[in-house]
């Protein structure tokens, strides 16, 4: 037997954070949008942000490197960049278990 998967949006947070806290969907909605917001911020200006119980959101530099385009085969240059990552705190890895 096959285990549905469970997939939550933007729109789902929003709504329960909504009922769960007496709130508008509006306000509620503002209150989402500011969290996230936050988190781009600050990722965007090079920090991180750490939630107790939760993880850690941080920008990992990647390094300049040689690839090859799988069309042609042929060697292309990557450019360093910045990605955004998350390490799960202990108790969220257990939550999860």
């Amino acid at each position: 037997m096959s285990k549905a998967i469970l997939v939550k949006s933007k729109k789902d947070i929003v709504e329960r954070v909504a009922e769960n806290c007496g709130l508008t969907k509006k306000a509620a909605e503002t209150v989402v949008a500011e969290v996230f917001d936050e988190i781009i911020d600050t990722l965007r200006d090079g920090g991180e942000i750490s939630i107790s119980g939760f993880g850690k959101f941080e920008v990992k530099e990647r390094a300049a490197r040689e690839g090859i385009n799988p069309a042609t085969k042929e060697k292309i240059r990557i450019e360093a960049s910045r990605t955004p990552g998350f390490k799960a705190a202990k108790a969220l890895k257990d939550a999860v278990k």
